[in-house]
């Protein structure tokens, strides 16, 4: 998965705003005594592919916690890397081989000892190609060996499906979309029913899960049915341009899922200044953290020191501190 940095840079310049219809709004007050578990915790460990490492509903999640007040809170902690599995399966035209989240998993879990560990994967784990047996149980098999892991490191677990594919922005795009029956496909040439026979797929069997994990979130069916409604009046409509990727919005959208799951129903309008102040905060932190880690895939920015990080983390922290109490009670 590419173009984190492009990804990064448009959402500096959006501003993110809600299309009729959507299902949230405003709210005033402090809901931190309805808040699930991982709200309740000291460190949050994010781990998933590049809709992860794009880090935009993670600091959504921050900046609504704070603007609801919430004391403490946790330690967000994102270590989300493009291109990632949790299988080891590469597609055969891609650049490198893709880093495998079991690679790094146990430097990831000693360094930070989170309290819960929060994981998407799928959309690149049917490696773009049509439905098959033999990548979904790789697919199975490195979940469970992830929830495996958590557990061992004394971890609570939270699943979430991976979000949809959408195919529509690509069908215009000459090669971007490919039927079965092909020889090869890949990230930039896909199989066009990978979304319903791969992915929807892959998010029916995370649900499956919510007995060997503390909780699973489906992102699938929201975004959805986001995207069924908008498309009502727009056929063209997308949150994600690439197919891939979703935009500001569908960050949004991905961050107040969870948020919902984990007892924050509704929410406050950050601004455009400081989302994107908790933005700029949170990819730098990300960096400093991935680089810490460490990991196997080629032309990721290298990070700061953790210390460094850190300082400029709290440089930034001071400037949002001011909007964030503007909106409070």
């Amino acid at each position: 998965m590419q173009n984190v940095a492009r990804a990064r840079s448009q959402r500096r310049r959006a501003t993110a705003l809600w299309a009729v219809g959507m299902f949230l709004v405003v709210s005033y007050g402090n809901t931190a005594a309805a808040a699930a578990f991982p709200l309740k915790s000291k460190r949050v460990l994010f781990l998933g592919d590049s809709i992860t490492h794009a880090g935009g509903y993670i600091a959504w999640i921050e900046t609504q916690c704070r603007l609801q007040g919430m004391d403490p809170l946790p330690d967000f902690i994102n270590v989300g890397l493009s291109s990632e599995t949790c299988t080891g399966l590469s597609e055969p035209d891609h650049p490198f081989p893709r880093p495998d989240i079991h690679e790094r998993l146990d430097r990831a879990l000693q360094q930070v000892q989170p309290d819960v560990v929060v994981a998407c994967y799928g959309m690149n784990d049917g490696i773009y190609y049509p439905f098959s047996e033999g990548r979904f149980r790789a697919y199975q098999q490195g979940i469970g060996r992830l929830i495996e892991k958590g557990h061992d490191a004394g971890a609570k677990l939270v699943l979430m499906t991976p979000p949809p594919f959408d195919a529509v922005p690509l069908r215009q795009q000459k090669g971007k979309l490919k039927p079965a029956g092909e020889e090869k496909y890949a990230w930039f040439a896909i199989y066009e029913h990978y979304d319903r026979e791969v992915i929807s797929r892959y998010a029916r069997w995370i649900l499956e899960q919510k007995d060997r994990v503390a909780m699973v979130v489906d992102l699938h069916s929201p975004l959805t049915r986001h995207l069924v409604e908008q498309r009502k009046l727009d056929p063209r409509y997308t949150l994600a341009p690439d197919g891939v990727h979703p935009n500001p919005l569908g960050q949004r959208i991905i961050g107040e899922t969870l948020l919902r799951a984990w007892g924050v129903a509704e929410i406050k309008e950050p601004g455009a200044k400081l989302s994107s102040i908790m933005q700029r905060r949170m990819e730098l932190l990300h960096d400093a953290w991935l680089t810490s880690v460490g990991h196997k895939r080629p032309g990721v920015k290298k990070g700061l020191p953790m210390e460094a990080a850190r300082k400029q983390a709290a440089s930034l922290l001071e400037q949002a501190l001011p909007l964030i109490a503007e909106r409070l009670d």
